[in-house]
Parts: C-alpha cells; structure tokens; sequence
C-alpha cells in the first residue's frame, strides 16, 4: 500500500505522534480499501478545532477530530482521501479524562477519522454499531485496547 501523509503542525503541543505512527495508523484504517492513498493532517490547537466545528457542522467548541472527505467529480480516480484535523489538546484531555494512553487515543482518532474519509459514519444505530466493530477490530490488530470498553466520548 502506497500511503501519502502530508501533516501539517499549526500549533505546538506535545505528545503529538511521529509520521511513522500515523501512517501505521493510517494503513491498518485503509485495511485492503485502497492499493494508494492521500491524505492530510493538520494537528490544530482549540481555537481552530472550535472555528471549524462551527463552520463546517455547527457545532460550538473544538472537537477531537474533523474529517473532510475529498469530494470532487474528476475524469479519472484519485487516490486523495481528503483531510483530517486533530485538536492536540482536547485528544490529550480525553486520553487523561478517558485513562488511556495518549498513543491508544491518537490511534484511535486517526483510526476514526480515516474511516470518515473511506466513507463510514455513525449517525444511526445500525451505522454506529458497524463504524464502533470495524474500529474495534483495527485498534485491536495494532494492539491497543478497544476503544469503547471505556467511557464512549467520541
């Protein structure tokens, strides 16, 4: 599989994960969907993650993860996924709030956010349940903990 990452640091925070664990990440979310995949990150702190909510799903305050999805009619396919946004401070509290590791929870939003990108949402039950399994099972082959044996704050 042939993965492109561009991530892009607009704010500094720490604990925020290496290229190589994200595309890790990335891969085990993509699973067998795609052979070549393009995405974006943009690691943003609470002002922007709160700009964007707003904006884009009307929704006050920052949020964990936003995902844009590439939608656009071209004359061949492509392979971009579309873009991912991760508030580094509020995945950092949740990970505390949660008591899981800050490198379970960052797994588990790029994880969460990927399978946006590749189409999956979790607006009904049925939906939910099928997003919930498949992020389950991803995050268990990258051997961390399921993510919604805890609290459910995604």
């Amino acid at each position: 599989m042939n993965i492109s990452i561009d991530i892009q640091m607009a704010c500094s925070s720490e604990g925020v994960p290496d290229v190589g664990s994200m595309r890790r990440w990335v891969s085990a979310a993509i699973r067998n969907e795609r052979d070549i995949a393009e995405l974006s990150v943009r690691i943003v702190d609470e002002q922007e993650s709160a700009a964007l909510n707003q904006q884009y799903r009307g929704k006050i305050g920052p949020t964990n993860v936003l995902s844009f999805p590439f939608d656009a009619v071209t004359p061949e396919p492509l392979p971009i996924l579309g873009d991912l946004v991760v508030c580094a401070p509020v995945v950092m509290s949740e990970a505390e709030q949660q008591n899981k590791t800050s490198e379970a929870h960052w797994a588990h939003m790029i994880v969460h956010g990927v399978l946006h990108l590749l189409g999956y949402d979790h607006v009904g039950d049925t939906d939910a349940n099928e997003m919930e399994t498949l992020e389950t099972h991803i995050m268990q082959v990258l051997e961390f903990p399921a993510p919604y044996e805890q609290e459910h704050q995604v």
